[in-house]
């Protein structure tokens, strides 16, 4: 196995990592900034009303991006282990 091939696998790797992991963080950032919004608005400072809504809205983009965070994860095992028998040798 080549320097070039191990860099490639670490590049897909990280890759497929940051697409499956960023609509999740991505909808927990924006609904946390809009709950931030409207703490400092109303000064209503409830620990729980920050946590409860970045759970069902982190769960709610799990759910309609779940087959497809599946078919990545499927398509990237796939691309590993076509080169199963270079890492092995």
């Amino acid at each position: 196995m080549t320097e070039e091939m191990i860099i490639d696998l670490f590049t897909e790797s990280i890759k497929t990592i940051l697409l499956l992991a960023a609509p999740m963080l991505l909808s927990g950032l924006l609904i946390g900034l809009l709950i931030a919004i409207f703490q400092a608005t109303t000064q209503i400072q409830e620990a729980t009303l920050a946590f409860v809504p970045k759970i069902i809205v982190v769960f709610a983009v799990m759910l309609f991006t779940g087959s497809w965070m599946l078919n990545s994860l499927v398509a990237y095992t796939i691309y590993i282990l076509d080169f199963i028998d270079l890492i092995i040798y």
